[in-house]
C-alpha cells in the first residue's frame, strides 16, 4: 500500500510527475499496469485546480513586494504574451504534444499553466492534458518495462 502511495505521491509533484513516478514504481516492483494508471491519475488530479488558480497565484505573485516573486510572474507573462500567437493557433494538438513529449519541464504542471496564460478554454486545456499525459506515461512506461514486456501483456 505504501508504494502505491508513494508513486501516487510522487506523480504530483511538479517536473517529476509521472516521469520520475513511473520509474520509481518499476524499481519499487510494481505491475506495469497498475503503475501507470495510479501514475495517470496522480499526474492528472492536480490539473482543474492549477488551471483554475495559476492566474490568482501569478498576479499576486505580481503585485508582491518580493522581488523574486515580481521576476518570475513577469518572466512567465513576458514570455507567453510574446509566444501566444504562435501557441493559439495549434493550441489544443500542440498542447497535447507538448505535454506528451516525455522531457523534464513539459508536464501537466505546465501544460496547464501554458493554457490558463493562453486563456484556453478549461474544458479543451483539461482534455489536451489528459491525453498528453495518458501518451507520456505509455511512452515512459514503454521505456521502463521495454516494448516485449508490452507487447506480452497485450497479446496474452
Amino acid at each position: 500500500m505504501l508504494q502505491y502511495l508513494t508513486i501516487f505521491g510522487i506523480s504530483m509533484v511538479p517536473l517529476i510527475e509521472l516521469r520520475g513516478a513511473i520509474p520509481a514504481g518499476y524499481a519499487l516492483g510494481m505491475p506495469m499496469i497498475l503503475n501507470y494508471l495510479i501514475c495517470c491519475i496522480g499526474n492528472i488530479l492536480p490539473i482543474p485546480v492549477i488551471l483554475i488558480f495559476v492566474k490568482f497565484v501569478l498576479d499576486w505573485m505580481r503585485r508582491s513586494n518580493v522581488a523574486f516573486f515580481n521576476k518570475v510572474s513577469g518572466f512567465i507573462y513576458e514570455k507567453a504574451e510574446k509566444n501566444k500567437p504562435k501557441i493559439t493557433k495549434y493550441a489544443t494538438w500542440g498542447l497535447f504534444i507538448f505535454v506528451a513529449i516525455p522531457l523534464p519541464g513539459t508536464g501537466a504542471w505546465t501544460g496547464a499553466l501554458v493554457a490558463a496564460l493562453l486563456d484556453m478554454k478549461r474544458s479543451k486545456a483539461m482534455l489536451s492534458i489528459a491525453g498528453g499525459v495518458l501518451a507520456a506515461g505509455a511512452v515512459v512506461t514503454l521505456i521502463c518495462y521495454g516494448a516485449i514486456d508490452f507487447l506480452r501483456f497485450l497479446i496474452f
